[in-house]
């Protein structure tokens, strides 16, 4: 195996521990989920060059739960990641988050007057045919579980909520997916290639996206574009829903962005729509 490949296999072996500092003062009104009833906790997902680390939460008693695959933030695979994924085994899911940045390095090491940084150290280097590989293994993983594979969803939070799309459009198992916030455009580069609005046609399943109307980054222009690119492909079972009053990571409950009201009222329709969709 190539030598720099292995190195960047095990830049980050593990998960952030608690919250990632980069995100700014955390909220004391931060939502902690509890474990009772589930088996949670960190597991090794074996991908093309290694084995990158991720969190899996699972109702104890269920078998054949339905999967649904959950993509980070900026800030990585961190408390509040793990949080939503025991939110998720509550109701009957198997909830994965594979840490799709373990060969670049550790979120969890910068703070917030390091955020450009973590930027530019970490993010900037995640090539986005990576990710579509790890999922998939992520995927192939969850099956070893005796999860339920067949009824496959993905939901993903600001840089994950893109990867929503992206995926949506690889993987023709996906049944379901909800983008929270997810850039729709930008600039390609050689390891971002396409943007969410110029795969809309290459979507597998219908996408729920909840955005905020107050994003200062992810326009209403945006927004217009993806819409009339959904309804030019004929893929008019996805839709996107904006949260008028919401600000960008709405559903973040330990950053000052949180608003309870938004967050609950997406966090159903959620529900809602992996249901409708099979999963």
């Amino acid at each position: 195996m190539d030598r720099d490949i292995t190195r960047r296999t095990f830049a980050a072996t593990g998960l952030v521990a608690g919250f990632t500092m980069a995100a700014g003062p955390i909220n004391a009104a931060a939502i902690v989920t509890d474990t009772k009833g589930l088996d949670a906790g960190e597991v090794s997902v074996a991908v093309a060059d290694g084995h990158i680390p991720a969190y899996r939460a699972r109702p104890s008693a269920a078998k054949n739960a339905p999967v649904v695959i959950v993509t980070q933030e900026i800030f990585g695979v961190h408390e509040h990641i793990k949080d939503l994924c025991r939110r998720l085994a509550h109701t009957g899911y198997y909830a994965i988050a594979p840490s799709l940045y373990a060969r670049f390095g550790d979120p969890g090491k910068y703070d917030m007057a390091h955020v450009m940084d973590l930027m530019t150290d970490i993010v900037s280097k995640v090539p986005d045919d990576e990710v579509m590989s790890d999922l998939d293994s992520t995927v192939a993983f969850a099956k070893t579980e005796a999860a339920d594979t067949s009824r496959l969803a993905i939901t993903g939070f600001c840089w994950g909520g893109r990867v929503v799309w992206l995926y949506t459009a690889h993987s023709p198992n996906v049944k379901a997916g909800v983008a929270w916030y997810g850039p729709l455009a930008g600039k390609p580069s050689p390891l971002r290639p396409h943007t969410a609005t110029e795969l809309a046609g290459d979507l597998h399943a219908p996408v729920l996206g909840l955005y905020a109307g107050l994003d200062k980054n992810i326009t209403a222009a945006d927004i217009d574009a993806m819409r009339a690119a959904l309804t030019k492909a004929g893929k008019t079972a996805s839709r996107i829903d904006v949260f008028p009053d919401a600000q960008h990571g709405f559903n973040a409950d330990y950053r000052d962005s949180y608003n309870e009201k938004d967050a609950k009222e997406g966090w159903s329709r959620m529900l809602a729509w992996f249901k409708a969709n099979g999963v």
